[in-house]
């Protein structure tokens, strides 16, 4: 039974990889600060250096070593023995998962809001953080 609405058949064994995810070509922006990744099928992604696990204080010419895998699933940085998995920096896996959490730790910390303020301002009013009992309770 075929319709216009259906979807096509899941990739088999005999079917070949796709190549979506693989760099054909890959730089570094030193005006934008960012890595920009050109894709086979000709997209472009460009991710700020500061998201990048182990690239963030990395000097301009170390960032603009770049090698790209033959198969262009991997970029690596010689100089800084950075490897990146170009199909995880797609999906927005720009670390190990530790190394993100720290990072979504501290953009949630940033957050500002007016229930935060009030919060520290009560908490203020009343002489700041509770401090930890020597009992561990």
């Amino acid at each position: 039974m075929t319709t216009p609405d259906a979807l096509p058949a899941p990739p088999t064994d005999d079917d070949p990889i796709p190549d979506t995810g693989h760099a054909e070509a890959a730089h570094y922006d030193p005006a934008s600060r960012r890595i920009v990744i050109t894709l086979r099928h000709g997209l472009e992604l460009a991710i700020p250096v500061h998201l990048l696990q182990g690239l963030a204080d990395a000097p301009p010419a170390s960032l603009a070593r770049i090698e790209i895998s033959p198969e262009g699933t991997g970029l690596y940085w010689p100089d800084l023995d950075v490897d990146l998995y170009v199909p995880g920096l797609i999906q927005g896996l720009f670390g190990t998962r530790r190394w993100m959490a720290s990072l979504l730790g501290q953009i949630g910390g940033q957050a500002r809001s007016e229930a935060k303020a009030r919060a520290a301002r009560a908490n203020g009013r009343k002489g700041g953080r509770p401090r930890k009992r020597p009992d561990g309770g």
